[in-house]
């Protein structure tokens, strides 16, 4: 999907992903002292919802979006903020302004791309965007669960990990779900993973 689309989604209303209350799975890592209060990115922001939450935590937010009317409205929502700014921006292609991060977070950006090369392209993008011991919390929908024909992309367990493995340190992979309040929620993977300290070493073989 490109700009125009994405533009279109938000305009009539058609984005169930922006839910306008901060991801609880952000929430309670953060408040849980994973991560500490520092320079942050978002990628995928939508109107800024979780951005304008971490900056009341502490941390300098950076949130990029894709759509130049979620980023709008994610303006408007953070006029008095001086902690929190938006850009619009393909974050597989453009430069993303503050870097490096001490953190970033995306819910449900990474699982939008269909091709294997474009989610390892993702995953080399945040590893290039983050600081010496950063982390990188993603929500990604999983095959997991029962048949469904609508809601977050499915992504394999396999799908999540060639993708970041190379590019950065997979620190943890579990099942969550979307939204818990949910009376069926869309199951997904919490995948954590850190910027490397040294390059991923090859599989071996038993001699």
């Amino acid at each position: 999907m490109g700009q125009s689309d994405w533009d279109q989604r938000y305009a009539s209303g058609e984005a169930p992903w922006d839910v306008g209350e901060t991801d609880e799975h952000l929430a309670g890592f953060i408040e849980a002292g994973r991560a500490q209060a520092g320079r942050a990115l978002e990628v995928g922001c939508g109107t800024g919802t979780n951005a304008l939450w971490l900056a009341g935590r502490g941390f300098q937010v950076v949130g990029v979006d894709l759509s130049g009317l979620a980023v709008e409205r994610a303006k408007a929502k953070a006029k008095d903020s001086k902690a929190c700014e938006f850009h619009r921006l393909d974050f597989l292609l453009d430069d993303v302004p503050r870097a490096p991060f001490d953190f970033a977070f995306d819910r449900g950006c990474f699982h939008v791309f269909d091709e294997a090369a474009d989610r390892a392209r993702f995953a080399e993008r945040i590893a290039a965007l983050l600081a010496p011991e950063g982390l990188w919390l993603s929500l990604i929908g999983s095959t997991e669960g029962v048949e469904r024909l609508e809601g977050p992309p499915r992504r394999s367990a396999r799908d999540v990990a060639m993708a970041i493995e190379p590019a950065l340190e997979l620190v943890e992979l579990r099942q969550v779900s979307f939204t818990s309040n949910r009376p069926t929620p869309a199951l997904a993977w919490l995948s954590l993973a850190r910027r490397r300290a040294v390059p991923a070493q090859p599989s071996t073989r038993r001699p």
